[in-house]
């Protein structure tokens, strides 16, 4: 599943036992990690590179919650890259102030930083309206905030659930109603979009409060498709699988336990990287995919459908035992 988001998001992979050569996945100069790839990934490179023409977002404006970091920060960067004037929001205006003048640098446009806790519906409020007067109302809105951490659901506190559901579900909704009211008053329309992972569809153990609330903005942007159209307003989803960046596995993947089984069960044979999901984002809240609306795009390398699949396990079936089998079978009366 992914991990995508402000607080610890991310999905993980580690090295599926030899195959292929060693890789370094890297965003910018950092490297972020070492992987050992699945042979079949070599079908599957990653293409790094912005995909749209140059000055696609010239003009425009995007809001990013959850921008100072990982998936938030990767969309900022090619946003930003393509002409964007990008504001981005998160708890920590240290990190903020940090990446919005590293992108900056980067690409030559002014990206903006406000300190925003989504969970705080007074503070959203302010923010949008600091936005309004630094930007003008956005033209994107990237509702990439989240956060999550796995546990046992029996373990969970009440403060627990609340404090990941306040993030991912009410932050998203705060930080949608007040932007998309601003945006119906001034007659004018925008493209959201909404980062999710694929278990909102799912579900899944452990991550219950993360599982429930994605699931709630899934629903709340389907919803709303239907009802802001006649606004000017598009909603889509991306469902991003194991993406790996850096931080994320402290909560999710502490002991390195599940990085070689994720790959392992994806059928391109890798990880997913920040750069490919930042393509697909821009290209969603592009013109380009101005019929685009209501849609949920599940951005895993099959990894959902390899899951789904009762009989996928059989792929570890040798040759020679394939060969038995068959021989087996045809054995058998009236066949």
């Amino acid at each position: 599943m992914a991990f995508p988001g402000r607080v610890f998001f991310a999905r993980a992979s580690q090295l599926p036992c030899g195959l292929g050569p060693p890789r370094f996945f890297s965003y910018g100069t950092k490297i972020l990690y070492q992987s050992m790839e699945a042979s079949q990934s070599k079908f599957f490179p990653p293409l790094q590179k912005v995909m749209l023409p140059p000055n696609s977002f010239q003009g425009k404006v995007a809001f990013i919650t959850g921008g100072g970091t990982g998936l938030g920060k990767a969309m900022t960067t090619f946003l930003s890259s393509l002409g964007a004037q990008c504001v981005i929001a998160s708890r920590k205006i240290d990190v903020l102030k940090a990446t919005a003048e590293q992108i900056s640098s980067q690409t030559g446009n002014k990206v903006h930083a406000l300190q925003c806790d989504v969970r705080d519906p007074d503070m959203v409020h302010k923010t949008v309206l600091e936005l309004i007067k630094v930007t003008g109302l956005p033209d994107i809105v990237i509702n990439n905030a989240a956060g999550n951490f796995i546990s046992p659901t029996e373990r969970l506190s009440p403060n627990a659930w609340k404090t990941i559901t306040d993030i991912v579900l009410n932050g998203t909704a705060y930080v949608t109603l007040e932007i998309g009211k601003q945006l119906i008053k001034a007659q004018k329309g925008a493209a959201f979009l909404a980062i999710t992972t694929i278990y909102a569809e799912t579900g899944s153990g452990f991550v219950v409060p993360s599982a429930s609330s994605k699931a709630g903005v899934e629903a709340m942007n389907k919803s709303l498709a239907a009802e802001w159209g006649k606004y000017g307003m598009r909603f889509n989803v991306i469902q991003p699988g194991p993406i790996k960046t850096k931080g994320a596995f402290s909560r999710l993947d502490p002991a390195g336990t599940f990085e070689k089984e994720m790959i392992d069960r994806i059928p391109c044979g890798r990880l997913g990287t920040m750069e490919e999901l930042a393509n697909l984002a821009v290209f969603l809240c592009s013109d380009y995919a101005s019929w685009i609306n209501g849609a949920t795009i599940r951005f895993d390398g099959g990894e959902e459908v390899f899951i789904s699949g009762e009989f996928n396990s059989l792929r570890k079936v040798t040759k020679e035992e394939w060969d038995t089998i068959e021989g087996l079978i045809r054995k058998t009366k009236g066949s």
